[in-house]
């Protein structure tokens, strides 16, 4: 395997990796970076998980430190167009110390945040945007962001975005942008709206694929668990008890933000992400997941793909996804990396069909087991180790930190719960406490 020298990044940005430990490439950066640097636009497949985000910061970095074009006001030298705020700000967390090596300056940019900031900093020049396609489109519009002298495009995740419906706008931003600058695309899967995405906009690319796009981690073990709708909730809340994090999946954000309330309720420190949270609250929650204040996280598919913490033992589907390719990207949220990873999907009666369809199309032969009632020796084979619960908590909300649609569509004296706190309060006991008191209080007394 060729070192990150031998491939020919520049002895800062060598530096920089060595720093944080990276010392050896991905498959698909060992793979891609000769094309990369060298200017070819770049159609690289692999998993979640697989390094894609270096695979295109490197080159990328690299290249802008070469060229002889300077950064100049609203006029941003490469462009990252990713489909969540959450894989946005990832993206500029890997990048930060590589921009600092090299002097060159980033500026993120996602709705659901004043745009002034964003103006600013694209006013002030900047040599790379990273960015969600609606907020920055709006951004173009308005005379703020010329992508005219775009060297570098990225898209990140891009199945993803065709997904949530991105393709339009996607669109008429990369029409935006140089024909002869260097495009780059990544993805976990090439079909869809991604392949009108690769013949309209990407010139000759070459194309690397790391891995079966049917294929899970191969680390990874797979389990059903054949439970009653009584008993659903106590399963749930027995896995999410056991050492390491726990991502936990719902379908629904009402169903998301209920799990983390009967979690919690439960002594089982659990936060919320889900679209119907501000940024600041899904911000906040995400870095309480990562930092262990809270050591689960109840999801909806926003948190499927891009989102990256180290250390998820455990990814449970509460409620099975509708289809094997989500299932496979919110799988792919542990055993990162070459880690190992255990993936739980709780099965009720009236799921039995749509569950073996599921895994069957996702290409995994999951162990399955039936039982009635809350215990069996299979959860602590599924999730050894103790179960420590802390005391119940209920942690409020308020409308100020509720997206702008949502305020007063409720009763402001009624609590939401479960780490979408808009002023961080927790009650417990009669008394109130910080978000980040309670966390580290439940932390200790779980042992975690």
């Amino acid at each position: 395997m060729p070192t990150f020298s031998d491939l020919g990044l520049p002895h800062a940005v060598v530096t920089v990796l060595a720093a944080n430990g990276i010392e050896t490439p991905f498959p698909i950066q060992a793979a891609t970076l000769p094309d990369s640097l060298a200017g070819r636009d770049v159609l690289g497949r692999g998993r979640t998980g697989s390094g894609k985000t270096y695979a295109f910061l490197l080159p990328m970095v690299t290249r802008l430190t070469t060229t002889s074009a300077r950064r100049a006001p609203a006029r941003p030298r490469a462009l990252i167009l990713a489909p969540t705020r959450e894989l946005v700000a990832q993206i500029d967390a890997a990048l930060a110390p590589l921009a600092a090596a090299t002097n060159l300056r980033s500026v993120t940019i996602f709705g659901g945040v004043a745009p002034g900031p964003q103006i600013q900093k694209l006013r002030q020049g900047v040599d790379i945007v990273i960015a969600c396609p609606g907020r920055l489109e709006d951004h173009v519009r308005s005379g703020h962001a010329d992508l005219s002298g775009i060297e570098i495009t990225v898209l990140d995740e891009a199945d993803h975005m065709a997904d949530l419906g991105f393709l339009p706008p996607v669109k008429r931003l990369l029409d935006k942008t140089p024909r002869t600058g260097q495009r780059m695309l990544f993805s976990a899967t090439l079909d869809g709206g991604v392949d009108v995405i690769v013949k309209r906009y990407l010139t000759n690319p070459v194309v690397h694929s790391v891995d079966s796009a049917q294929s899970p981690v191969s680390a990874m073990d797979h389990h059903v668990l054949h439970v009653d709708k009584a008993a659903r909730i106590n399963v749930l809340a027995d896995l999410a008890a056991s050492p390491g994090r726990t991502i936990v999946f719902a379908r629904t954000k009402h169903g998301a933000k209920n799990l983390a309330r009967q979690l919690n309720s439960r002594g089982v420190p659990a936060v919320e992400l889900h679209g119907n949270l501000s940024q600041n609250a899904r911000t906040r929650n995400l870095a309480a997941f990562s930092d262990g204040s809270a050591v689960v996280l109840v999801a909806t598919d926003i948190a499927a793909r891009g989102i990256h913490v180290d250390d998820v033992s455990l990814v449970v589907h509460a409620d099975p996804p509708v289809e094997h390719k989500a299932y496979l990207h919110r799988s792919g949220r542990t055993a990162r990396a070459g880690a190992d990873g255990t993936v739980v999907t709780l099965m009720l009666d009236e799921q039995v069909s749509d569950v073996r369809q599921l895994t069957r199309k996702a290409g995994v032969k999951p162990t399955v087991t039936r039982f009635s009632g809350t215990s069996h020796p299979v959860l602590h084979e599924i999730a050894p180790g103790e179960r420590t619960f802390g005391d119940p908590v209920i942690v409020a909300a308020f409308a100020a930190d509720q997206p702008q649609q949502q305020r007063g569509r409720r009763n402001p004296n009624r609590r939401n719960h479960a780490g979408g706190g808009g002023r961080n309060s927790a009650k417990s006991g009669g008394r109130t406490h910080s978000v980040a008191s309670f966390s580290a209080n439940m932390s200790r007394s779980r042992s975690r």
